[in-house]
């Protein structure tokens, strides 16, 4: 069992450029449902490839990721990338390229399975054929001690949308569940419309919401704005994971959605990780936020 104090020493020796997510419960909520206490580590939006002022240590950063995930005193029982995964470029080799540079760095986390889906960066230009090549499917399900997590691709689509298939998939993997099983959407981009002018929505996410809503129990982690941000749609729960190369500006703030300027003295302002605690007996996720220890990038 990992309980809420053990936890946050866990998070306390993390470091690092890398977004946590532990998602865990009390000892009597291991007796509900047959749920069981657990956490994982997110990472999201590492950009591999990315060279530019906004991060002068790209070529390093993935890999104290790594690193620091791999320092945890407890192994995280999975781990999931929500997108991103590579900085986009229009040439094909190239693209196939950075994907296998990701996929070796990551090969040296020490911990379960390892869940990836796609951004736009790795997945717009070619409808996710390179990240099928190096990571398979770009929409999937699994069940992790009796919470059912759901994969989806926003994407792919050079639209911003889920799609008619995929949605009919969604909806046929949602079928099978109780109207109170406990489930987490995975996804990049936000399925509201968080700021459309910067492609910061999905077009048909209504649809996907609109799907969710029979169930009572939903949780949506995502990535791509580079930042915190939290919000409910009625009583679903949204929230975004920060980055692993550089933060963007709050929704709105300015015309573009430029990266913030990076800070020699703060290297790691503007990232961190979380803390989300589950509670099965009240179908509940309890997040604490920490910022990332100055001085590390």
């Amino acid at each position: 069992m990992i309980n809420r104090r053990h936890f946050l020493k866990l998070t306390a020796a993390g470091g690092g450029a890398v977004f946590m997510s532990g998602l865990y419960g009390s000892a009597l909520a291991a007796d509900s449902a047959g749920a069981e206490d657990f956490y994982f580590v997110q990472l999201s939006d590492s950009h591999w490839g990315y060279s530019g002022p906004a991060n002068p240590d790209a070529a390093n950063t993935l890999k104290k990721a790594v690193a620091a995930v791999n320092a945890l005193p407890i192994a995280p029982e999975f781990i999931v990338f929500t997108g991103d995964l590579t900085q986009t470029t229009d040439d094909p080799k190239e693209r196939r390229e950075r994907m296998a540079q990701f996929r070796d760095i990551v090969a040296d986390l020490k911990a379960g399975p390892v869940y990836f889906m796609p951004g736009e960066h790795d997945a717009a230009l070619d409808r996710g054929a390179a990240f099928k090549e190096f990571f398979g499917k770009t929409h999937y399900s699994f069940t992790h001690k009796g919470v059912h997590f759901l994969v989806l691709d926003n994407v792919s689509d050079p639209g911003a949308r889920i799609g008619t298939e995929q949605l009919a998939w969604f909806k046929s993997e949602l079928d099978k569940l109780d109207r109170d099983a406990r489930i987490v959407v995975l996804t990049h981009r936000p399925l509201f419309d968080l700021e459309p002018k910067w492609d910061w929505a999905t077009r048909d996410g209504d649809q996907a919401i609109s799907l969710l809503m029979p169930y009572a129990n939903v949780t949506v982690f995502y990535g791509h704005i580079h930042q915190e941000h939290h919000h409910s749609t009625a009583h679903i729960s949204h929230h975004a994971a920060r980055s692993l190369i550089f933060p963007l500006p709050v929704p709105g703030s300015q015309e573009r959605r430029t990266p913030l300027p990076w800070d020699p003295a703060a290297p790691g302002k503007g990232l961190g990780f979380r803390e989300v605690q589950a509670d099965a007996r009240q179908h509940q996720y309890l997040q604490q936020e920490f910022p990332l220890p100055q001085g590390q990038s």
